[in-house]
């Protein structure tokens, strides 16, 4: 998986409310549901990046299978 650029952003308290309630409507974190208005964004304007890989599945990430010990 790529590394994830990690950026501070500052929003006006209502943009912020109003990205929450979509976000949780959508039931995704504020942090997806920007990264989705961005790529939307990006996209239509004909700027998102060939190389630009997917999103993150939603949910939880697998949990590993416990490592069998020899003895």
């Amino acid at each position: 998986m790529t590394p994830r650029k990690a950026i501070s952003l500052r929003l006006d308290p209502a943009v912020h409310d109003a990205i929450a309630r979509w976000a949780e409507d959508d039931l995704r974190s504020v942090n997806a549901q920007i990264e989705v208005l961005l790529r939307d964004g990006l996209c239509r304007a004909g700027r998102l990046p060939g190389t630009t890989g997917q999103l993150p599945k939603r949910g939880r990430p697998p949990k590993k299978p416990p490592q069998q010990t020899e003895t």
